[in-house]
């Protein structure tokens, strides 16, 4: 029950935190780490104030788990990035 109360806090502290500073540069540093696709350009702001809370507040109470999702989806990427390089190859000869 602890966990969840200070999740919850987190959660509360870093969408209200996000929301209050969105047009004084998070919407700008988001939109310099995602690609073209994902830009929000001022655009989606709840949407993406409550993505923020959520991974910042997993991220606070269960630092460990996040790591190993981060390194698990990066390996995954990785694998799929590779297959298709070695598909791609195979196709043109």
């Amino acid at each position: 029950m602890t966990i969840l109360i200070i999740w919850l806090v987190a959660f509360c502290l870093i969408a209200y935190f996000a929301y209050q500073r969105w047009n004084s540069g998070v919407s700008e540093g988001l939109d310099k780490v995602l690609p073209g696709f994902l830009k929000s350009h001022g655009d989606n702001r709840y949407l993406w104030v409550i993505t923020l809370a959520v991974l910042g507040a997993t991220t606070l109470v269960q630092p460990v788990e996040m790591l190993l999702v981060v390194i698990l989806l990066g390996l995954i990427g990785w694998v799929i990035m590779a297959l298709a390089s070695w598909a791609g190859n195979k196709t043109h000869r």
